[in-house]
């Protein structure tokens, strides 16, 4: 089986990383998640990723988009992947 498109970074026991886990399952789109350090400084592969150390971030392969804070996350799921969606 091939990767899934979305790679989700988190950190354990985040609120708002798990409701953008919770997102995506409802709207049965496969992702992997990527647990990131708890230390905020040294969070390199989420700023690699996103220019910032900030999670919840998800990374697109299908659309080509990067983004973090949790609002934006579900609000961009939710209009690509729910219905009217892709």
């Amino acid at each position: 089986m091939s990767e899934p498109p979305i790679t989700l970074y988190r950190l354990q026991a985040c609120p708002f990383c798990e409701r953008v886990a919770r997102t995506l399952t409802e709207l049965d789109v496969a992702y992997r998640s990527r647990y990131v350090e708890p230390m905020h400084s040294e969070r390199n592969v989420v700023k690699r990723v996103s220019g910032a150390r900030s999670v919840p971030a998800i990374v697109d392969r299908d659309t080509g988009v990067t983004m973090s804070e949790s609002a934006n996350i579900v609000e961009y799921l939710r209009g690509t992947y729910g219905e009217g969606g892709a």
